[in-house]
């Protein structure tokens, strides 16, 4: 089992941005957080590195039985949704909830983990 959801896609890396956070929305989730890891790094570091944007989503509903089930389940709060350009395409990742939450043994966050995963690769897919 990967740990992730991918798709490859012919389009503007804002465009692949933006585009996800719409269909993450659609799906229920919000952006809590985003990282522009290359701008980190020429910050940080003086290092030039590809446009590579981690975001984090969060669908409150979810998060909430998630928490209810599990109350150190925020260790792996939220779901980071990865775009990077990759030569000529961009490339989205999701996280596959289901393979993180292998580590622990509760039957109620794998029902839960299988259904938010369905939802973020529903996101990817519908870019």
């Amino acid at each position: 089992m990967s740990y992730y959801y991918a798709r490859k896609f012919d389009l503007p890396f804002d465009l692949a941005v933006e585009s996800v956070v719409a269909e993450l929305e659609e799906q229920g989730f919000g952006i809590l957080t985003e990282i522009d890891v290359a701008q980190t790094l020429e910050k940080k570091l003086g290092e030039t590195f590809r446009p590579y944007r981690i975001l984090g989503a969060c669908n409150p509903a979810f998060a909430h039985r998630a928490l209810l089930a599990e109350d150190k389940i925020g260790t792996m709060l939220p779901c980071n949704v990865v775009v990077q350009q990759l030569d000529r395409e961009v490339e989205i990742a999701a996280v596959d909830p289901l393979a993180s939450m292998q580590a622990i043994d509760n039957p109620e966050l794998a029902e839960l983990a299988r259904e938010v995963g369905n939802r973020l690769r529903a996101a990817v897919d519908a870019v």
